[in-house]
């Protein structure tokens, strides 16, 4: 196994325990790899659209569906607290970690809370709008943004 796909499955195995995302320095303590070898493995998964790292310092921003910062989209998936980047991502948080868990959020447009369960994998609210407004086919060319 190449280092940059154990560092993948590092940063997954351990968001998905605690919600959080590693820094660098913990992946490298867990792989027992140098940190400029996790920072280049780090690169080489951003490339493939696998991670997205934040632009400054080069740590983990985005493991999709998971958010290394805060977002307005907090996901409680039996007891594990994280963010999803966007509510597409907050529901593929329970779906990937096959917990239930509740979706605490709010309406981008007039800040309306909104509460959302999925339970055995399903959505259980049937109203409401998902509103993508940049094209699935350009989401790479900002992925931040989008």
């Amino acid at each position: 196994m190449s280092l940059a796909a154990d560092i993948r499955r590092v940063v997954y195995d351990l968001v998905m325990a605690t919600g959080r995302i590693p820094h660098s320095t913990e992946l490298a303590h867990v792989t027992g790899a140098a940190r400029d070898e996790v920072r280049a493995a780090l690169r080489e998964l951003e490339e493939a659209h696998m991670l997205v790292l934040q632009r400054d310092s080069g740590e983990v921003l985005m493991a999709m569906p998971f958010s290394a910062v805060p977002t307005s989209f907090v996901v409680d998936a039996g007891g594990v607290r994280a963010w999803g980047n966007c509510i597409w991502d907050a529901l593929g948080i329970p779906v990937m970690m096959q917990r239930d868990a509740t979706i605490n959020t709010a309406c981008g447009c007039c800040g309306t809370v909104m509460t959302l369960h999925v339970l055995g994998g399903e959505l259980r609210e049937r109203e409401g709008i998902v509103h993508y407004a940049v094209p699935a086919r350009s989401w790479w060319e900002d992925v931040v943004f989008t």
